[in-house]
């Protein structure tokens, strides 16, 4: 179980202890793996498949472009359709009007589903303040509360769990004595035990995967059901919608209802895909609100190279073939969106001051791996090196004089000199094919001195040639 305290550690300080935890590995290695193999399976059948992340990437792109005027088009649609909408600029403002709402019912008890933006903003926490109980009905999301746990995964908030360990819980949590660990068999103590709960709720709570400006429907994939009970048996109806999860039209879901599901969970369509317009008297909720949340995202949009990261789908492909996140697992990252994807958007939402946030775009390899499944194109690996130059502008800004005297900054600012001059360049070939001898042994270098050392402390260098290219060609020329 992960505590979350007033701080949290930064990346490389938990991936030792993830590391070590065998269990936890054999667990995300299994599941990710069998996602895989999956996935490939249903990607490869689309002989377009690289037109649609084309055409995804495009939408999105569009969508940034023109996000105010998609924003206010929404919140226009949706009021046509008898809902109601709030503008949410953090998480503060988000959890005070969700609050409000719900204490306005009565209620001392909501149920929610597909709700990781809610998680963003703790409003669990929030509502709890208040006397009030939030339960998750998505069902990796009920075993990661029940078990006063973590979510470590975007779509399989449980994944670091197996079924021997859930059956326990739900022995101990669910008074289930006899269960065993057959997947139908949880799926049904899980059924059984929710059930009552959507019957009796008077509030849910929901999160979206898109909301269409054009229309102001609001859209909710998933897999078990349970978010279809929850955004039609209650009376009142409360979405939580990141400002980037808007499309334009209706017809772009053509291309979104093809991407997500084979990137997610390796379907070719989710069982349950869910579409609401506002309010429809006798039909489903009769009081709908939208809460539009920005919570930094303005912030990431102003950057050009960064503001990709919006373009994510949530769908955790990038999670499935990343090699770090596989061994260190979800809870590593100290981010309710951890992986690749969470990398680059949490040090972009908390920003940079944040120690653990900002010690995200390192964690990783820079392989490449998730910008090849990506299925809207988000060139993450260029995000990562951007956000790790701006982190060490950063420190320069908040260290001063020490930041530029520390060695590491004046190696690399006299590298960067003679990087700009071929002549340079040659000559600090020369200087180093003469002072590398000293450090050199059968033929590599294996142990470089003081700060350099760590180049060598995990590998072995080639030495510089006795002749480099440009020497060959000019001699070759006379």
């Amino acid at each position: 179980m992960m505590n979350r305290s007033n701080y949290d550690p930064t990346f490389e300080e938990s991936a030792n202890a993830y590391l070590s935890n065998t269990q936890l590995r054999k667990n995300i290695g299994h599941a990710t793996h069998a996602i895989r193999e999956k996935r490939k399976v249903v990607v490869d059948e689309m002989p377009d498949w690289e037109a649609l992340r084309t055409a995804g990437r495009q939408i999105k792109t569009r969508v940034m472009r023109h996000l105010d005027k998609y924003l206010l088009q929404l919140e226009e649609s949706v009021k046509k359709a008898g809902g109601c909408v709030h503008w949410a600029r953090d998480a503060d403002e988000a959890n005070r009007i969700i609050v409000d709402l719900v204490k306005q019912k009565e209620v001392q008890n909501v149920v929610k589903v597909k709700s990781i933006t809610t998680d963003e903003i703790q409003l669990n926490k929030a509502l709890a303040k208040e006397g009030i109980q939030a339960l998750e009905t998505d069902l990796a999301e009920l075993i990661v509360q029940l078990a006063e746990d973590e979510p470590s995964h975007i779509l399989v908030p449980a994944i670091h769990k197996n079924r021997a360990e859930i059956r326990e819980l739900f022995r101990e949590k669910l008074g289930q004595k006899e269960l065993s660990d057959r997947p139908e068999d949880l799926a049904e103590a899980a059924r059984a035990y929710l059930r009552k709960k959507f019957l009796n709720a008077k509030v849910g709570i929901s999160g979206a995967n898109f909301g269409v400006a054009e229309t102001g429907t609001v859209a909710v994939v998933e897999s078990e059901g349970n978010g279809r009970m929850c955004t039609t048996l209650p009376d009142t109806l409360i979405t939580v919608m990141g400002i980037e999860k808007i499309i334009p039209s209706w017809k772009d879901f053509e291309v979104f209802m093809q991407l997500l599901p084979r990137s997610s969970t390796a379907e070719r369509m989710n069982p349950y895909n869910s579409f609401w317009t506002g309010v429809t008297e006798g039909d489903g909720p009769q009081e709908f609100h939208l809460v539009l949340l920005d919570n930094g995202r303005s912030n990431v949009l102003a950057d050009e190279i960064g503001r990709q990261t919006l373009h994510c789908i949530r769908c955790s492909a990038c999670l499935n073939v990343c090699p770090v996140y596989e061994r260190t697992g979800g809870h590593a990252y100290h981010s309710v969106y951890p992986g690749p994807i969470g990398a680059i958007l949490t040090p972009q939402l908390k920003g940079l001051d944040n120690e653990s946030a900002a010690s995200l775009p390192y964690a990783s390899t820079l392989c490449g791996a998730c910008y090849e499944v990506c299925p809207v194109k988000i060139n993450i690996p260029d995000v990562l090196v951007h956000l790790r130059g701006k982190i060490v502008d950063h420190k320069k800004s908040v260290g001063g004089i020490k930041q530029k005297t520390d060695p590491e900054h004046i190696g690399m600012k006299m590298m960067a000199r003679a990087f700009k001059s071929r002549h340079r360049y040659e000559r600090g070939q020369k200087i180093a094919r003469t002072g590398q001898k000293f450090f050199m042994k059968n033929g590599t270098i294996s142990k470089l001195p003081g700060q350099l050392s760590g180049w060598t402390a995990m590998r072995d260098l080639k030495p510089i040639p006795n002749q480099t290219f440009r020497e060959w060609w000019r001699e070759r020329d006379e």
